[in-house]
């Protein structure tokens, strides 16, 4: 049992950072830890164990890597040209039919690679393997952590609900995505009130080039029409991004005093990135998400991941680099 050892002790420290604050990227990467050191701890004892069950179940999960590789391929371009026909062919919308293509670029360098055995293919295959593991572990952390952070209750009392902006259908219509953030943030200020909470609830959005009116008061307005009280809505209608939806809302909410609490409510694919968001402005209140259609899920989690890759660049590129002189290693050996 001693081979789980370091699996145990990492488990150990994730619960302890995740009591502390969790909403850290690096509570992600201990996940993914976690389960990586199980893995390879499972995996050891079949080797070691020498019998012929241990056996078929590594040529097992081979075969299961194998297959599993395959089915994602096809997922992906399903996804992809779904994405085209619901969504249009913005390149934001293109980013799973991107992610089939890499994939499979990836499998043909490396058959080539190995067939061709040149240097060059070699210290390519070298560099792109790596980094499709590195960005493969990455993404995995960020689906379970994201998973999990979801599921964790907020307990406290809130003294606001903020929900934010995703822009509006037709300049003035609040489009399905905002609907079901504006339902959820409903809910949720609904379960403040009967904890005996007198909680004010921030639409936050500002005015968009293509768009007749702010966000936040089209969100105030289906709100509104739907029984909402209307005294109970704050405007938030400067901000044009995430980071200044949390920003703007953060001086509303501190007009209440430094010791306030919120939750913020975004769509379940946004809420991680989000938080990370808000803890780093300084935001006192955790996340939540609301339902996502299952066919922009996928792409929507893409383009997540791609900005939070973006927002700890230089740890990217230091290990990019690393990975570069691997490449150039293994060229230069052969």
């Amino acid at each position: 049992m001693l081979v789980y050892a370091p699996a145990a002790l990492l488990f150990l420290v994730l619960c302890w950072r995740v009591l502390r604050e969790r909403r850290k990227f690096s509570n992600a990467v201990l996940l993914g830890l976690v389960a990586l050191c199980a893995l390879v701890a499972w995996i050891s004892e079949l080797i070691s164990s020498g019998s012929a069950s241990g056996k078929v179940i590594a040529v097992s999960l081979l075969a299961l890597a194998a297959l599993g590789t395959l089915l994602l391929v096809c997922f992906l371009f399903s996804n992809g040209l779904k994405m085209v026909r619901k969504e249009g062919r913005s390149p934001t919308n293109l980013l799973s039919l991107l992610a089939g293509v890499s994939v499979l670029a990836l499998i043909a360098l490396l058959a080539a690679a190995a067939v061709v055995r040149s240097p060059v293919l070699l210290g390519l295959g070298t560099t792109a393997l790596g980094l499709a593991c590195y960005l493969s572990f990455l993404f995995l952390s960020l689906l379970g952590y994201s998973f999990l952070y979801g599921r964790l209750q907020v307990r406290r009392k809130a003294d606001y609900v903020v929900v934010l902006g995703s822009g509006l259908i037709g300049g003035s219509t609040v489009p399905p995505l905002l609907a079901s953030r504006l339902d959820r943030a409903k809910a949720v200020h609904e379960r403040m009130v009967r904890r005996g909470g007198s909680t004010v609830l921030i639409t936050s959005g500002g005015q968009g080039p293509d768009e007749d009116l702010p966000e936040s008061h089209a969100m105030a307005d289906y709100l509104t029409d739907r029984g909402f009280p209307a005294d109970l809505i704050e405007r938030e209608d400067r901000s044009t991004t995430t980071e200044e939806n949390l920003r703007f809302s953060k001086a509303i909410m501190e007009k209440t005093g430094p010791g306030y609490r919120c939750v913020v409510v975004t769509n379940n694919y946004h809420a991680f990135r989000a938080a990370l968001t808000a803890r780093r402005v300084g935001v006192r209140g955790q996340v939540v998400g609301s339902p996502t259609a299952a066919y922009f899920w996928p792409n929507a989690m893409i383009r997540e991941f791609a900005a939070i890759l973006d927002a700890y660049r230089r740890t990217n590129v230091a290990v990019f680099l690393l990975l570069v002189a691997a490449g150039v290693l293994v060229w230069a050996t052969r």
